[in-house]
Formats: structure tokens, sequence, C-alpha cells
């Protein structure tokens, strides 16, 4: 099976080529992908804990899901196929906001991305595919900002940006699903 490749882009994110995604860790180069966040009526948030198999931040708990967009497949349809993949349901995505980051890991990886953060609202439970997923769990914004505070390792780098600098606008959006 041939390496998925995600679409390279540069800070407007224009896609300027696509590589394979591994090559493109190796090299720290900006990348598109995608966040999702699942809400609940209760206003919490559904998070996953990383398989313990994946080749960065194994057994880290993160977002419902994330990954790297296909070429020609929009955001949301992104942010649906893989929330099928991983999760085991689709529902209505909307695209909240965009910003880049770039996370070095211990294995000589980086993370440079063009992250595109998605929400939606689902109440029921999950069915998780046990090769992406070790466990996950709903919990409310302000007990993962508490946990990410107490226990920053605990979560991935990704997860710990977003919260930080987009708390605010994550529970604002949270209100008018």
């Amino acid at each position: 099976m041939e390496e998925e490749k995600v679409i390279l882009v540069n800070e407007s994110d224009e896609p300027i080529g696509t590589m394979p995604k591994m090559e493109a860790h190796e090299k720290a180069l900006l990348h598109r992908a995608f966040s999702v966040f699942i809400m609940n009526d209760k206003g919490e948030t559904m998070i996953q804990q990383r398989a313990a198999h994946k080749y960065h931040s194994p057994l880290i708990w993160a977002n419902t899901c994330c990954s790297h967009q296909r070429v020609g497949e929009s955001n949301t349809e992104a942010g649906k196929r893989r929330l099928m993949e991983e999760m085991g349901f689709q529902v209505p995505l909307k695209e909240l906001f965009s910003f880049i980051y770039k996370a070095p890991f211990d294995n000589g990886l980086t993370e440079h991305e063009y992250d595109h953060v998605m929400i939606g609202k689902y109440n029921g439970e999950p069915n998780i595919n046990p090769e992406e997923v070790a466990d996950w769990k709903w919990m409310k914004p302000e007990d993962i900002k508490a946990d990410i505070a107490a226990n920053p390792d605990k979560y991935s780098a990704w997860f710990k940006i977003i919260f930080d600098k987009f708390y605010n606008h994550i529970t604002k959006e949270m209100s008018v699903l």
C-alpha cells in the first residue's frame, strides 16, 4: 500500500505540492491538517487517547479526531471521513478557525501544520477503531483546561495549543451548536 500523502501549503494555506506523510514530518514542512472536536448536549467534549502503536504521541490524550486532508477533499469532508475511521460515527461539522503550529517530538519528527479546527455535536457513544484509539471519554472544557495545567504530558502538543489559544472561542461555539 502506498504511503498516505499530505498536502504541502504555504502560510496562506495555498497548496504547493504533496509529499509522503512521514517525509513531511521528518523535514518539518508545513502541510494541511484538521482537528475535530465533538461536543454533547451537556457541554462536554469527547476526547480520545491515541493508540499505543502511533508513530508519535502514543497513549496521549487529544481532541476527538485529527488527520490530514486528501487532494480534492474539503476540510469538512476530511473531518467526517476521519471521524468515521477513528470513532465510528459521522455528524455535520462546522469549521471554526485555522492556525499554524510547529511541534517537534522526541523521535525526531515534527508536526508543522496549517490546522483547520472543526466542531460537531453528538450525544452517543463512539464505536472506536482500536488501531487508532486506545480509549475515549467526555470531559467539560474547564476540566480539560485544569487537567492540562496539572498534567501537561498526558496531552498532545496540538491539543494543548488549541486549548491554550482558543479555549474561549471553543466554549462560545459550543453554546450555539
